[in-house]
């Protein structure tokens, strides 16, 4: 193993693998989104709350509220996953890094 090569690890992070191959932000974003929407699932699920009641707290359609919480539906604002947080009790954490 050669000097400058910390021991223990080969080659290159799995980001770094992302950065270079110009796709990171598209991965970190869909996997954000994958988050959040199995945290919001999973809530409902853990408070009993059916799509029904979910879409009526949101005062939207439950098609709507399917494309929320679809991990791969990446076209859902921000607004929406606030208002879907508060609905459950919650909020949402942002940061920039």
């Amino acid at each position: 193993m050669s000097e400058d090569t910390e021991q223990g690890r080969l080659g290159q992070s799995f980001d770094d693998f992302l950065k270079e191959d110009g796709i990171y932000e598209e991965v970190a974003e869909t996997a954000v989104k994958r988050v959040i929407a199995w945290q919001l699932s999973a809530i409902m699920q853990e408070q009993k709350i059916t799509k029904v009641e979910m879409a009526r707290r949101l005062a939207t359609s439950r098609a709507q509220l399917n494309r929320l919480l679809d991990p791969n539906n990446d076209s859902v604002t921000l607004g929406m996953l606030s208002r879907a947080a508060k609905a459950v009790g919650r909020h949402i954490r942002l940061e920039l890094a």
